[in-house]
């Protein structure tokens, strides 16, 4: 039995998976990381192996408490992965793309995949039919977005995502969702073509928190996975146990 440990911007999820079986998905806060690891331990008794996983810089102390329980594999730019990686700057990947990268490389592995994440950041990554990977894109993420025209501003209010009836907004308010949210659709839309031109045949993966969002919004065929990057993280923690 394993756990994953995928901590991110704002929240840590927790995912249990036994023999490649997704049991269980669980979200706190960074505050409570021993409390929660503990519960699932409580509920889980058979967890053997674990894989952390963190977009920011790392206090030993979540490694240390999570090694208590079982061992312990911390992912990094030196991990063990099934792809062949073309990155020109492998040492700066993050792990985040590291763990979608394999994630597409075992769902798709004969075929060209795009991995969209709309997280905090929207990060495009590809791994095409040869099992190579060869990179992608990041851009500012939803949320981001109206931030940074709040912050940026003297003026501009900072506002909660919301759809407005029509594309032409007719307050400062609708001007900036439509801007935000017409904008991501159309970046996704173009991006996906311009993947499509070049390589044919080719799957398209949307995961990550605000995937919801725009699942059903763009003009594209694509394939929602809310868990992609867990499911990932969980093959690197099998491939690095060999």
């Amino acid at each position: 039995m394993n756990l994953v440990v995928d901590i991110g911007n704002t929240l840590v999820k927790y995912a249990v998976f036994e023999r490649g079986t997704l049991l269980v998905v669980e979200s706190s806060a960074c505050g409570v990381f021993l409390s929660k690891i503990k519960a699932l331990f409580e509920t889980f008794p058979k967890i053997e192996y674990a894989i952390l996983s963190s977009v920011k810089v790392l206090e030993n102390k979540e490694f240390e408490v999570l090694s208590l329980f079982c061992k312990v594999h911390l992912l990094s730019a030196t991990s063990k992965v099934p792809f062949k990686n073309g990155y020109a700057s492998p040492e700066t990947l993050g792990v985040d793309r590291i763990a979608l990268a394999t994630a597409a490389f075992y769902h798709n592995p004969k075929g060209n995949s795009l991995v969209i994440d709309m997280g905090s950041c929207i990060t495009y990554d590809f791994v095409n039919g040869r099992g190579e990977y060869l990179g992608g894109a990041i851009s500012p993420g939803f949320l981001m977005r109206y931030r940074a025209m709040h912050e940026q501003t003297a003026k501009l209010p900072l506002l909660e995502p919301e759809l407005q009836p029509d594309f032409i907004g007719n307050s400062t308010a609708s001007s900036m969702h439509n801007g935000v949210i017409q904008g991501i659709c159309h970046e996704l839309d173009g991006t996906i073509e311009q993947y499509k031109n070049r390589f044919p045949h080719l799957t398209v993966i949307l995961t990550g928190g605000d995937s919801h969002f725009f699942a059903k919004r763009l003009k594209n065929s694509i394939f929602a996975h809310s868990k992609f990057l867990l499911e990932g993280l969980n093959y690197l923690l099998e491939y690095n146990k060999r």
